[in-house]
């Protein structure tokens, strides 16, 4: 694993909180913000090459195993947020990091992180490191 994450392994998605995704008191429920990680970390996939479907057609699946959340404050309706996410581990499995901030005052609102392991799709056993297509288009091979 490289001592500082190359740029291509990061990237951010801004989003503003729909009135759908809010509760009587105009807070972002809880389980959004799990959908708020889904819509960077499939921008991140995008950008490297390797989202689900790509994945999907080299023959890996990539189930989430693992998911933690940090609520520090809330997130309300129409604010407009900023999901950051960047790989902090890809070798034996990958390991997303996010911080959701407001973008007007850079407030920290929620912070965490996702695990992924790759999947053999023919027979959905766990593969026990990172397939090497996966380590190819994300450049880790020269790491």
């Amino acid at each position: 694993m490289p001592k500082t994450i190359p740029a291509h392994w990061q990237t951010s998605v801004d989003i503003t909180v729909p009135f759908y995704d809010v509760d009587a008191m105009e807070i972002a429920w809880h389980g959004n913000y799990v959908k708020y990680f889904e819509v960077a970390r499939c921008k991140l996939l995008d950008q490297l090459q390797v989202n689900y479907f790509q994945m999907r057609d080299c023959g890996y699946g990539w189930p989430i195993v693992d998911i933690q959340l940090k609520y520090v404050r809330p997130a309300i309706f129409n604010q407009r947020i900023r999901v950051q996410v960047k790989i902090e581990e890809w070798e034996l499995r990958l390991k997303l990091r996010y911080v959701i901030t407001d973008i007007e005052t850079g407030e920290v609102l929620t912070k965490g992180y996702t695990v992924q392991v790759a999947i053999d799709i023919t027979n959905r056993e766990m593969c026990y490191a990172t397939p090497e297509v996966f380590r190819q288009r994300i450049g880790a091979n020269a790491e």
